[in-house]
């Protein structure tokens, strides 16, 4: 089928990413995907070489004027120009619409996903847009997946990567927002030997600063800047590590993915409803651990994202490896999300 998947980029990467990602799989599955984006220039790091079926549509005012393929999904909710959802009321077979969600494990997820919406006025009167949420359960979106199953000699990539590595060190990589609480993690972390990775981003300015006050040198803690990477770079990075450092949607997906102890930095909202949404998070992840472990990893989470104290020390290593280990097993026994979408569609169209 032909998808016309609409992207607004709002103030980071991860919508896009997410959006990529997808394109990315549909194509691979010998779908043709027309990624409608705003602003592309991420994606001169993210996806340099592209992806086959997947071609790249700037979403300018006016829009081009381009027939709707058999699928319209808008992404987070960024609504379709009004004359390209008007030519898809028009079709004699109106192609299906779709608002795909963003993430979360919140009980709404489930009651909410699948569900119609039918449109009463404007110009997709009379068609029904539906909803689908990513999420972690069975009853769920389900989750973005794509092909983390290459066995990996970590340490030379790394090297490949102008990393110097160290025997014995331990490796963490730190992908964050600017106001992340850099200082305290950097405090707990110097504990033994360690070499962050400071991804590329809002927080590796503040990180290395911290690193050149003269306080911290001759400590056990060093840093190296990285430079942007595509996405499957990114996702090496997270499989060399032993605890990763994430922020937003599509990296903590990634994260959880690679296997290794993992936090998750949530987008902070004015209201302050990030808190429910980590908490509804770490309720299902930490069922797939012993309390002693699961009451550590929680500490941390709410710490590193403000809404606690801060534990005496991180989680014992190979507790909380198990830990991340067992939810990833949990989490690839599901379908995946886009063959999820595919068998939604197969019904609803």
């Amino acid at each position: 089928m032909r998808w016309d998947l609409f992207c607004r980029v709002i103030d980071n990467h991860g919508d896009l990413g997410v959006c990529w990602r997808l394109a990315a799989d549909l194509g691979s599955r010998g779908e043709e995907v027309r990624l409608w984006v705003d602003d592309p220039s991420a994606l001169v790091w993210m996806a340099p070489r592209g992806a086959p079926g997947v071609s790249v549509i700037g979403w300018t005012s006016p829009a081009p004027d381009l027939e709707p393929g058999q699928v319209v999904i808008e992404a987070f909710g960024c609504d379709p120009p009004a004359a390209f959802v008007a030519r898809m009321a028009a079709h004699a077979a109106a192609p299906a619409w779709i608002n795909l969600e963003y993430l979360s494990a919140e009980p709404y997820v489930e009651r909410c996903h699948g569900l119609p919406s039918p449109q009463l006025q404007g110009p997709g009167a009379g068609m029904t847009k539906w909803f689908f949420y990513p999420g972690f359960t069975p009853a769920s979106g389900g989750l973005l997946r794509g092909d983390d199953s290459r066995p990996d000699d970590a340490a030379a990539w790394l090297t490949a990567q102008g990393v110097a590595l160290r025997a014995g060190e331990r490796r963490i990589s730190l992908f964050a927002y600017a106001d992340a609480p850099l200082r305290a993690l950097f405090d707990r972390l110097d504990t033994e030997p360690t070499l962050v990775l400071l991804t590329a981003g809002a927080a590796q300015a503040p990180a290395l600063a911290l690193f050149d006050d003269q306080r911290r040198r001759g400590r056990q803690l060093r840093a190296h800047a990285l430079p942007w990477f595509d996405q499957a770079g990114y996702d090496r990075l997270l499989r060399a590590c032993d605890i990763n450092f994430a922020r937003g949607e599509d990296s903590i997906v990634r994260a959880m993915w690679a296997g290794a102890p993992f936090v998750w930095q949530i987008y902070a909202q004015a209201d302050g409803a990030q808190a429910a949404k980590l908490e509804a998070l770490l309720n299902l992840f930490l069922g797939h651990g012993p309390a002693a472990v699961a009451a550590d990893a929680r500490a941390l989470w709410q710490a590193w994202n403000g809404l606690g104290a801060w534990p005496a020390a991180l989680p014992e290593a190979a507790a909380w490896r198990a830990l991340c280990g067992a939810w990833r097993r949990h989490l690839a026994a599901q379908d995946d999300l886009t063959s999820r979408l595919l068998r939604f569609l197969a019904v609803k169209r």
